[in-house]
């Protein structure tokens, strides 16, 4: 069972930008509180739309039969094997192997239509891991976001951590503030118990909270 895990984004003040600079200020955050470089890790998100009749990927109402308009994969950096399907609307998150898209193709019911991918720096501290990173969309080098993991590697149980990790978030916005930095981290909690989810935290948590980040990040873009 994995360890409990948060995602949290970064959220520009009004009228600032993300740059580089922010995502190194961040890690540089991470060493001023101890914690030592310890590789680097990747994320990706697969946006699918599904097929028409006709094999083009279309918009709403040309979908054939009953497959959800759009989904979501998954490919998480600590299970390399797996892959994790989201179907927001109807609050399904499902895994598979990693054959599941090389199916999707042959089957013709969806088509990638964007891949976006989180990676950077992972670092240990203490009974922490934080991975700090920027999001990009495939084959570019645009800043579409930046962001954060934290693990907790004692615990798998989300209430039993919350007290622990409020407590590390309110230290590491101490750290980031004396950076004097436009903008802050946020922490948007996933409503998991919608996905079907318990208590003890799974990699279908980490891939949902991924979703989640998403929409705030694209939220934050767009503002």
């Amino acid at each position: 069972m994995p360890p409990v895990k948060w995602l949290m984004h970064w959220h520009p003040s009004p009228g600032a930008t993300l740059n580089t600079q922010i995502l190194l200020e961040a890690c540089g955050c991470a060493e001023s509180l101890g914690g030592a470089k310890d590789g680097r890790w990747k994320t990706s998100i697969f946006f699918y739309r599904a097929m028409t009749r006709d094999g083009t990927a279309g918009p709403a109402g040309q979908q054939p039969g009953d497959l959800p308009r759009e989904l979501l994969g998954v490919a998480l950096h600590e299970r390399p094997g797996l892959y994790f399907s989201i179907v927001r609307p109807a609050k399904l998150v499902l895994q598979a192997d990693a054959a599941f898209t090389q199916v999707m193709e042959k089957l013709q019911s969806y088509k990638a239509r964007v891949a976006l991918h989180f990676e950077g720096f992972q670092y240990q501290l203490g009974d922490f891991c934080l991975r700090i990173g920027k999001c990009a969309a495939n084959n570019s080098e645009a800043l579409r976001g930046i962001m954060m993991e934290v693990e907790y590697y004692p615990l798998s149980s989300i209430e039993k951590s919350r007290a622990v990790m409020e407590d590390f978030f309110d230290v590491w916005q101490e750290a980031v503030a004396k950076k004097s930095l436009p903008g802050h981290f946020i922490h948007v909690e996933s409503n998991f118990s919608e996905y079907g989810l318990t208590d003890q935290y799974s990699f279908q948590h980490t891939a949902v909270q991924y979703a989640t980040c998403l929409q705030q990040l694209m939220a934050a873009g767009r503002g």
